[in-house]
């Protein structure tokens, strides 16, 4: 076993501190109805201030840590998917949002559809629901950050609890 460098040893601890205090998040649309969509800028108002657990959408997949996922990966979105996956920076992890980004919902089997996220990229967190509510998109992130102040990456699925799905639109749990 190898003895690490006290000094990358503190530095590792102060990046998983800063990682799990400040999670920055890219939000991708890979050809959803837009229902999800609206919940996740939902949890950004100063109703449900997602923003309080340190989180921060950002703009470029270079910049952030957590991937926010909405749709089911369409054919002209699979590889532009791909892409952002690969810009991001290592350790990423990914939130599948949504009844479509879990099973590709009333789109499954559409021609031009290839199916749920995780056939085109691995997924930590999964937050069932149509459209979820913002209160189980804060619960599926806040999983998250939980498993990595534990120091494991979740490679285990997280599922948001039932009563945290809408059922305002016919809900599939």
């Amino acid at each position: 076993m190898e003895n690490k460098n006290p000094l990358q040893e503190i530095i590792d601890k102060i990046m998983n501190w800063s990682r799990i205090n400040s999670p920055w998040a890219i939000h991708f649309n890979s050809g959803s109805c837009n229902g999800c969509d609206i919940e996740i800028l939902a949890t950004l108002t100063p109703r449900y201030d997602v923003e309080r657990f340190g989180i921060k959408l950002q703009g470029s997949p270079r910049h952030a840590d957590v991937l926010i996922a909405t749709g089911p990966v369409t054919l002209q979105a699979k590889d532009r998917l791909i892409r952002v996956y690969e810009q991001m920076p290592s350790p990423k992890f990914v939130i599948a949002v949504g009844s479509c980004a879990l099973s590709g919902g009333v789109f499954d089997g559409c021609y031009n559809v290839v199916g749920d996220l995780s056939k085109v990229i691995p997924v930590n967190v999964y937050i069932p629901g149509c459209p979820p509510r913002p209160e189980a998109i804060i619960f599926g992130v806040v999983q998250l950050l939980e498993s990595l102040k534990l120091g494991k990456v979740p490679e285990m699925v997280e599922v948001a609890p039932p009563e945290l799905v809408s059922e305002e639109l016919g809900g599939q749990q």
